[in-house]
């Protein structure tokens, strides 16, 4: 690793935010560790890596069997959050697609992300508590890496990763706290899916390193982990093959995000849904919606977070660190 950048220490609070952190915690500038294969052991072996996987598996416990209609607290900072990513949905506009020979990567993303980056410290400072203003340095990185790659115009389970690095390090510095974890998927994790998903179409981006028929979606991946837990004990898509049935994606898409990716795919992909989706189209042979949750799980952890294509450019800091886990870290 290079030289760390310290940014700076964190601030005494005094209006109502935890200490999570101790008072003398360094904040830095995340940058990529994860240089070659072999360094694939440390990532896997690492504070990061445990903080994350903890992360998913505590919001897909907090969401279990609750559809997104459901009511859930929703506190000043997740209002602020979902205000932020109004303002990011909301750039989209000024940025309509260029006039372009090639079909696929419309080059007004770059101008769009290049504004985003430009804006991103702004709204940060709007949407989280003062008292961790400290902390915007590091975490900005995550929220900049969310949406896509400027070089390549892609989109792929790495970018959706930063976002959830995003919120982990929002929870760690104590902007988010358990209360929230129910919100922070329903209102703001969708929020940005909606968004990923309007930049993909409008800019007309390519997967980032897409598996195509042999991953679960072209672009995303965490939604349906947390989709399916929200589906566990739900007796009107039960069978899980139920989800495949046009009645059912029509009535329940605005419900469970699992049925709202569904309905995104065969809006976007033509022909026969076992040739174009052949993985969801085995998984919806899985006897329960809890047998689907924990596979899709450990898929995850096989095919994204132990693929040295992806994590080599994930970025790692103070509250995401590199260092390996030990339990009285």
């Amino acid at each position: 690793m290079t030289t760390e950048k310290v940014i700076g220490d964190v601030a005494e609070t005094n209006d109502g935010v935890p200490p999570v952190l101790p008072q003398n915690h360094r904040f830095l500038e995340p940058e990529k560790a994860v240089k070659t294969v072999t360094d694939m052991a440390i990532w896997e072996k690492s504070e990061a890596y445990m903080e994350y996987t903890g992360f998913i598996a505590t919001l897909n416990e907090a969401i279990k069997s609750k559809p997104l209609t459901v009511d859930c607290k929703i506190s000043d900072n997740v209002k602020r959050l979902i205000k932020m990513l109004e303002l990011i949905d909301n750039l989209i506009d000024e940025f309509p697609p260029i006039e372009q020979p090639q079909r696929f990567g419309n080059a007004a993303f770059r101008s769009w992300l290049s504004k985003l980056k430009l804006n991103s410290t702004l709204y940060l400072q709007d949407a989280l508590d003062p008292s961790i203003h400290l902390a915007i340095p590091e975490v900005k990185i995550y929220l900049e890496e969310s949406f896509g790659n400027a070089t390549r115009i892609d989109y792929g389970t790495g970018h959706e990763m930063a976002f959830a690095m995003f919120l982990c390090c929002l929870f760690k510095v104590g902007n988010l706290v358990a209360e929230d974890n129910v919100a922070v998927v329903f209102l703001v994790f969708n929020k940005y899916l909606s968004i990923a998903r309007k930049l993909q179409k409008i800019y007309r981006m390519e997967p980032a390193g897409s598996h195509g028929v042999w991953s679960l979606d072209d672009y995303q991946f965490i939604p349906f982990i947390w989709g399916s837990s929200q589906l566990i004990d739900q007796p009107r898509i039960y069978p899980p093959a139920k989800f495949l049935e046009d009645d059912i994606i029509d009535k329940y898409h605005n419900d469970y995000m699992f049925i709202s990716c569904i309905k995104h795919i065969k809006e976007v992909k033509k022909g026969p849904f076992a040739e174009h989706s052949n993985q969801l189209w085995s998984i919806s042979a899985v006897g329960s919606w809890s047998k689907i949750n924990q596979g899709l799980i450990k898929m995850y952890k096989k095919e994204v977070l132990a693929k040295f294509p992806v994590i080599q450019h994930v970025m790692f800091g103070s509250l995401l660190p590199i260092r390996r886990f030990s339990l009285n870290h």
